[in-house]
């Protein structure tokens, strides 16, 4: 009667663990807004759950601030023609995004452009 028993104890402690498919709001991004940066890439993270660009972006006074801009997945992005070789660090782009709602240095790609042609298909939300 105790193997049962046992069995089912560790059945239950296993059920946590199973992965569950959830998917963060839009949000935390200002969607009525668009603001157009240009700057250097630090990095491109091609990376699950969601791609980032990290841009060094220079204001009116030359001092340079890092925006972090979130992407979707890659198998998203892959379809839409990015590819992990894309962005390079150091290359100059010009991105439209929707910026984060508290203020921060960041936004949501909708669009990037490098030497005056976009970067695969617009990543605007459509729905």
């Amino acid at each position: 009667m105790r193997f049962p028993i046992a069995c089912a104890v560790a059945l239950a402690l296993c059920l946590p663990a199973i992965p569950v498919q959830a998917h963060h709001s839009m949000a935390m991004f200002d969607q009525t807004k668009t603001v157009v940066l240009s700057g250097t890439v630090k990095q491109f993270q091609w990376t699950n759950p969601h791609c980032y660009i990290q841009l060094m972006v220079k204001d009116a006074a030359g001092k340079q601030t890092e925006w972090s801009l979130e992407m979707g997945a890659p198998m998203y992005l892959y379809a839409k023609g990015w590819r992990p070789s894309s962005l390079k660090a150091g290359a100059q782009i010009s991105v439209t995004i929707n910026p984060l709602r508290n203020g921060d240095p960041g936004g949501i790609v909708l669009t990037a452009t490098a030497d005056g042609k976009q970067i695969g298909k617009s990543l605007a939300r459509t729905s």
